[in-house]
């Protein structure tokens, strides 16, 4: 049984993901924010801010898969560069404190000193949810998000379409990634099948990677987090059997 992809073959498909997701999202996003009339029939307003916050949600798990070195194997200058530029496009993030914090959810998963858990109230979303906002969002994103906000604005994008067409996407996109990747998967409640304090959603393949690309199968992530987000559903596989 191949446990693995091939270095090269995870390089390769690996970029052509993050390349398809980073320049699709490039395009709507500048098209939502300079072009879009938001006084267009609403189905195409809500379409975009969906297909945003869905795009928004793969880049961050293409940032993730960097602090993983698994989106660029063996590249890990690569990883950073491509890491960096995200999370900071994403809100302002360093790259290398969400990856420090992330490899502590993994070392501690589940337990008070998950920087991603609840340990208080571990099944409340809005409580769970709002302790996982305020660990990472701080003056420097703030101050990061009211800068570009004032060059969009500079740059010819309208006050409303910044915060329709760009904020809001972008704070939705944090919700689905924490309620999928996150709440779900870690939420007390139901047994877990080992230490890792992890469960798989069980959801199809489409209805996985529309929800969160994959990271909803997250028990799997956990036993193999060197592999990148578009093999999970392989090893999803491999695990049932």
């Amino acid at each position: 049984m191949q446990t693995t992809a091939p270095t090269d073959t995870k390089l390769n498909m690996g970029m052509i993901y993050a390349s398809l997701i980073v320049g699709v999202w490039g395009i709507t996003h500048i098209y939502s924010v300079f072009f879009h009339d938001v006084s267009a029939p609403i189905w195409q307003t809500f379409g975009l801010i969906a297909l945003q916050c869905w795009l928004y949600t793969g880049m961050f798990i293409i940032a993730h898969d960097t602090m993983h070195s698994s989106l660029a194997p063996g590249r890990p200058n690569l990883n950073a560069v491509i890491g960096t530029v995200i999370m900071f496009v994403y809100a302002g993030f360093d790259w290398k404190l969400m990856r420090t914090a992330h490899h502590e959810h993994h070392d501690f998963s589940g337990t008070d000193k998950d920087p991603d858990f609840n340990a208080a109230d571990p099944n409340a979303f809005w409580p769970w949810y709002a302790k996982f906002f305020l660990t990472y969002f701080g003056w420097r994103q703030l101050l990061t998000l009211v800068g570009f906000t004032l060059v969009y604005i500079l740059i010819g994008a309208s006050y409303v379409n910044t915060i329709v067409m760009w904020a809001v996407p972008a704070i939705l996109s944090s919700v689905q990634l924490f309620y999928f990747g996150t709440y779900l998967t870690h939420r007390h409640g139901e047994e877990f099948p080992d230490h890792h304090n992890a469960r798989t959603n069980e959801f199809s393949r489409l209805a996985s990677l529309m929800s969160c690309f994959h990271f909803g199968y997250h028990h799997e992530h956990h036993l193999f987090p060197y592999e990148p987000w578009w093999r999970l559903p392989a090893r999803k596989r491999e695990t049932a059997k």
